[in-house]
């Protein structure tokens, strides 16, 4: 387990993220929304209701994006849109993925918790690319054992923020300068893998050419 302190890096290229709000989206103050009035090139997943979700219609609109990113997306998501990530990863474009920062994952299958019927059971495949599990220990809507359980399913790193609430306006983290930091860290780290499988596919094109060549250039 580690802290949301201890990843860091440089990196010449950074992937294009992609914010996922929750149910009943992100409002004027909350840290997703306010990040991407700092950071205009952040890309948000808009979906047709927030308030009355459906998974199908949310994966589609995740897919669209996915697909319509200008280069590999990190994906950064919020409660319900954690288990969207889960689900969409089954079949949606994940060889398009960098990696997913998700954050304080709601249990969709605490059923006194009135999160969308949709959204249950969560899915505990392992996720196809790296993933960060940001879980609270006083989060109202998934225990801290519970999203070490999703981070251990998803094959992902679990990251202690402490007693954080649900990360939300609610629980005071507007702007969550912390987890600034670590969507700046996990850019540069996913930039360098990135721009190094970059010059792998360059490589392995040349080598593929000189073979079919004969070794003529």
């Amino acid at each position: 387990m580690a802290t949301i302190t201890d990843i860091g890096g440089d990196a010449p290229t950074r992937p294009t993220v992609l914010i996922l709000p929750g149910w009943k989206g992100s409002g004027a103050g909350h840290w997703q929304t306010l990040w991407q009035s700092a950071r205009p090139e952040l890309r948000r997943v808009e979906q047709a209701s927030w308030t009355e979700p459906v998974l199908g219609d949310w994966a589609v609109e995740l897919e669209k994006a996915v697909r319509g990113a200008p280069s590999p997306v990190l994906l950064v998501a919020h409660s319900l849109a954690c288990a969207l990530v889960a689900h969409w990863a089954r079949a949606g474009s994940v060889g398009r993925v960098a990696g997913a920062l998700l954050v304080a994952p709601a249990d969709v299958d605490d059923s006194t918790l009135g999160t969308p019927c949709t959204f249950a059971p969560m899915s505990r495949e392992r996720l196809p690319f790296p993933s960060w599990v940001v879980g609270s220990r006083d989060d109202p809507y998934a225990s801290f054992e519970r999203a070490g359980e999703f981070a251990l399913a998803w094959g992902g790193q679990l990251l202690d923020a402490g007693r954080s609430g649900h990360l939300n306006v609610e629980s005071g983290h507007g702007p969550w300068p912390r987890g600034a930091k670590l969507l700046a860290a996990l850019e540069q780290e996913l930039g360098r893998r990135i721009g190094r499988r970059g010059r792998e596919i360059v490589h392995e094109a040349q080598g593929a050419a000189s073979a079919a060549s004969g070794g003529r250039t």
